[in-house]
C-alpha cells in the first residue's frame, strides 16, 4: 500500500462516521475479555454435563491462556503482512466459530481443542484492534480512543461472574459460548464497513525462530503463574514452567539483538514512555489480574454468596470504570500524565487495600460504593498507562509496540493472579485445617496493593511535560 493509500485509509478512519471505530473495536475486545472470565462460573455445570471431574475442566481455561501466550507475539507481523482489518476480522470470525464449537462440545477433548483455537483468535484481537487506532488516530485524540478500549478490559472480568452466574442459574452453560455468535457476526459487518485496513508498505520476513522461542516462553510463564498456589499441578512443575519461561525469554532477548526484524522488537524499551508503561505499569496491573480472582474467593467462598449475587456486587467496579470514561481525558489535560500516574497509583493502592476491610456483615450498599470507587481509579490508571505507552513510538514501530504492550499486560495480570493465589496459600499454611476466611483473603489484597506502589519508582522518573501532545497538558512553566 502506498503512502497515499495509507493516508486515504487514515482519513477514512477520522471521518465523522468513523467515530464508531473505537466503539466497534472496544465491543469486540469486550467479547474476548468477557469470555476469558465467564467460563469460570460455569465449570461445575459443564463438568456435570460432560461427565468429567470439575478439576479436569480447568484444562479448558489453561488451553486458552496457553494458546494466547503462544500466538500473541506474531500478531504484529500478521497485521503488517495482511492488513489490520483483515486480521481483525479473521480473529473475530475464528472466535465466533470456535465459540460455537465450544458450545457444541460433547467431551473434554473437543472442548479443550476448541478453547485452544479460541485463544489463538483472542491473541490477535487485542493487539491488532488497538493497532488500528494507533495507526489512524492522531496522538492528540488517542487518549479518548484508548479510554474506550480500556473499559472492556476492566468490565469483562467483573461482568463475567454476573453473566456467567445468570446463564448457569437460569439456562444452559452452552449459551456462555453461543452468545458470542451474534456478537461476532455484527462485529464482522461493522468492522468491514468502518475499520480501515492499514498495513505497512513493505512486509518483513517472519522471525520463525523468535516466534517459537518467545511464544513457548510466554506460554510457560503465563501457565506457571496461573497455577501458582492453586494445587492444580505439582509445585515442582509450576517452578519448572516459570523458570523455563524466564530462561526462554532470556534466550529470545539475545536472539532479538542479532537479527534485523525480531518478532518482538525489544528496542522499544529504549523509549522511556514505553518502558514506563510496560515495565513500570507491570506492578500496577497486578491489581487488574488479582482483584477479580480475590473478589470471587471472598464473596463466594468466604461469604457464601451465589455466583449471581456476587456478580451483582462486583459489577459496581465495572460501573466505576464506565463512569471514568468521560472524566479521564479532562483530568489528563488538567494535570498531565506524570502527576495523574503518581497520585492515582497511591489512590488505587489504597482503594484496593480497603477491600481487606470488607466483612460478611458489611452492608451491601457500602460494598457497592467501595467497589465502585476501586473501579473508578483503576480505569483512570490503565487509561493513562495504555495511552502513554505510544506517546513517543514512531508509526513504523506501532505494530510491534501494540504486540509487545499486549504481551506485557497479559503477563502482568497472570503474575497478579499467581501472587494473590500464593499469598492465600501461605496464609492457609499458617492456619492448617482452617477454611478460607476473610482473614485469609485480607493479606492478599494488602500485598497486591503494596506491590503496585513499586510503579512509583518509574513514574517519578517521567518529566513533568511528558506526552503533552497526547494529553493536551501545559506545564506551569509554559503558561507563565
Amino acid at each position: 500500500m502506498s503512502d497515499t493509500e495509507l493516508t486515504q485509509e487514515a482519513s477514512r478512519a477520522r471521518a465523522p462516521s468513523s467515530r464508531l471505530v473505537p466503539v466497534i473495536i472496544g465491543s469486540a475486545l469486550f467479547m474476548q475479555t468477557l469470555d476469558s472470565t465467564i467460563i469460570a462460573n460455569a465449570l461445575p455445570a459443564m463438568a456435570q454435563a460432560l461427565h468429567e471431574n470439575p478439576l479436569h475442566l480447568n484444562l479448558a481455561l489453561s488451553a486458552y491462556f496457553l494458546s494466547t501466550g503462544v500466538f500473541m507475539p506474531i500478531s504484529a507481523w500478521l497485521a503488517d503482512r495482511f492488513g489490520s482489518r483483515r486480521v481483525f476480522m479473521a480473529a473475530i470470525a475464528l472466535f465466533a466459530i470456535t465459540s460455537a464449537i465450544c458450545g457444541l462440545s460433547e467431551n473434554l477433548l473437543q472442548l479443550v481443542l476448541a478453547r485452544a483455537a479460541q485463544g489463538m483468535a483472542g491473541a490477535m484481537m487485542i493487539p491488532v484492534g488497538r493497532l488500528v487506532l494507533l495507526k489512524t488516530v492522531p496522538k492528540s485524540e488517542l487518549v479518548n480512543a484508548l479510554t474506550i478500549l480500556t473499559v472492556p478490559a476492566l468490565i469483562g472480568p467483573i461482568a463475567g461472574p454476573l453473566i456467567g452466574g445468570s446463564i448457569v442459574t437460569f439456562g444452559s452453560w452452552r449459551w456462555i459460548f453461543f452468545i458470542n455468535i451474534p456478537i461476532g457476526l455484527l462485529g464482522l459487518v461493522l468492522v468491514n464497513a468502518f475499520v480501515p485496513n492499514v498495513r505497512e508498505e513493505t512486509s518483513r520476513d517472519v522471525d520463525a525462530v523468535g516466534f517459537i522461542i518467545a511464544g513457548t516462553g510466554l506460554a510457560a510463564l503465563v501457565y506457571g503463574f496461573d497455577n501458582l498456589g492453586r494445587d492444580m499441578i505439582p509445585p515442582s512443575l509450576v517452578a519448572t514452567l516459570i523458570l523455563g519461561g524466564v530462561l526462554l525469554l532470556w534466550i529470545y532477548a539475545r536472539h532479538a539483538r542479532r537479527i534485523a526484524h525480531p518478532i518482538m522488537d525489544l528496542s522499544l524499551f529504549d523509549i522511556q514512555t514505553f518502558r514506563v508503561s510496560v515495565v513500570g505499569g507491570l506492578f500496577s496491573r497486578f491489581i487488574l489480574g488479582a482483584s477479580p480472582f480475590l473478589l470471587a474467593i471472598m464473596l463466594q467462598v468466604t461469604f457464601g454468596l451465589s455466583a449471581f449475587a456476587a456478580g451483582l456486587l462486583t459489577f459496581a467496579s465495572g460501573a466505576g470504570a464506565l463512569f471514568m470514561k468521560g472524566i479521564a481525558p479532562p483530568l489528563l489535560r488538567r494535570y498531565g500524565f506524570r502527576r495523574i500516574l503518581i497520585v492515582n497509583t497511591v489512590v488505587t493502592a489504597l482503594a484496593t487495600a480497603s477491600y481487606a476491610l470488607i466483612k460478611a456483615d458489611t452492608p451491601h450498599l457500602l460494598v457497592l460504593l467501595v467497589l465502585f470507587v476501586g473501579g473508578l481509579f483503576r480505569s483512570l490508571q490503565f487509561t493513562a498507562l495504555n495511552a502513554i505507552a505510544f506517546a513517543d513510538v514512531s508509526q513504523g514501530k506501532m505494530s510491534n509496540a501494540s504486540s509487545v504492550s499486549s504481551v506485557g499486560q497479559q503477563l502482568s495480570q497472570a503474575v497478579g493472579v499467581g501472587l494473590a493465589a500464593i499469598t492465600l496459600h501461605i496464609t492457609a499454611l499458617t492456619h492448617p485445617g482452617t477454611p478460607i476466611s476473610q482473614i485469609s483473603v485480607a493479606p492478599a489484597y494488602i500485598a497486591i496493593a503494596f506491590l503496585s506502589l513499586c510503579s512509583l519508582f518509574y513514574f517519578f522518573s517521567l518529566p513533568h511535560d511528558v506526552a503533552q501532545e497526547m494529553s493536551g497538558y501545559k506545564h506551569e512553566s509554559e503558561t507563565e
